[in-house]
């Protein structure tokens, strides 16, 4: 199977890399290869690769910068994934395409005031030029008529790249205090984790007695996500008793204070709900999902000073 992979460089893409070599022959095309914001590169990488399946984790994701560079931010999130989709039905390929707790608005609340997950059929409403665009691309791929896998997830961290996990520890090393913001809901969610069981999902397909039977029953939306929930106070939390568990640090633990999302205020909104509800995923693909504090240690075994000093 030749599998084009969109994104190596970022933290899903540079997960999914190794892995998905298992799965198949993968060319992986750095940013001066395949520029997510030229339409026309997009459309020749395709048709000169002639993949059987393509993944894009690829996505423009500087979310407060996106309210200023709109355009931008559409060519990547919405208009390359449109191309994906019309090249991948032409070649009969299958598309699968990585999305955003960020397509909703992240007011949805229970009868007493409390969050709860969101399911693939809930209504889309984005609050920011990111979720917008992101959701302009899952509409252009479930319009297009190609083959398709569309995973939406939140919060993803790893030991590459800039994310909340690196920033924490950096930031843990440097103060005696941190103030993180503790009304924001969501899960966090391992880039490991996604990228092995991302290609746990697949591998059904090469078992399929032909390509499209396994499309067939298994194409669609998807909300991918480890169990569990936690604010963004708990999830720095858990990072900084995890690191100086492990002696990481090289100093005492910071003291962590809850504020409020007014208290530090972001160009761009975000949601106060970003959790997401996972039952199809388990029923479709029989998953077991981990809680995301074991996905958090497990990744933390990896540690080193250099990875944390990179953030």
């Amino acid at each position: 199977m030749r599998i084009l992979l969109t994104g190596s460089n970022g933290q899903l893409g540079n997960a999914l890399h190794a892995p998905l070599g298992q799965q198949g022959s993968v060319y992986a095309p750095l940013r001066n290869e395949l520029d997510l914001s030229n339409p026309d590169q997009v459309r020749q990488c395709i048709r000169e690769f002639k993949p059987d399946l393509i993944i894009n984790p690829a996505a423009y994701t500087a979310v407060d910068l996106a309210e200023t560079e709109e355009k931008l931010a559409h060519a990547v999130n919405a208009e390359a994934p449109a191309i994906m989709a019309e090249e991948a039905r032409k070649l009969g390929a299958g598309l699968v395409h990585y999305s955003t707790d960020y397509v909703f608005d992240g007011e949805k609340l229970d009868q007493h005031g409390q969050v709860i997950p969101y399911l693939e059929t809930d209504t889309t409403n984005p609050q920011n030029v990111y979720g917008k665009t992101k959701l302009a691309g899952e509409q252009a791929i479930q319009s297009s008529g190609c083959r398709h896998l569309i995973l939406r997830t939140s919060w993803v961290y790893s030991l590459h790249g800039k994310n909340f996990l690196l920033t924490i520890l950096r930031l843990a090393r440097e103060r005696d205090q941190l103030r993180i913001v503790n009304d924001q809901w969501g899960t966090p969610n391992s880039a490991a984790w996604l990228a092995e069981t991302s290609c746990s999902l697949l591998a059904g397909l090469q078992q399929a007695n032909t390509p499209a039977d396994w499309w067939a029953e298994h194409a669609g939306l998807y909300h991918f996500s480890a169990a569990g929930k936690a604010n963004w106070f708990e999830f720095a939390t858990a990072i900084v008793t995890l690191a100086d568990r492990q002696n990481k640090l090289n100093k005492a633990a910071p003291a962590l204070t809850g504020i409020s999302s007014s208290e530090y205020p972001t160009p761009a909104r975000r949601p106060h709900n970003s959790l997401l509800g996972t039952q199809k995923l388990q029923d479709q693909f029989a998953l077991d999902l981990p809680h995301w504090q074991d996905c958090l240690q497990e990744c933390m075994q990896g540690l080193d000073q250099t990875a944390a000093q990179t953030a």
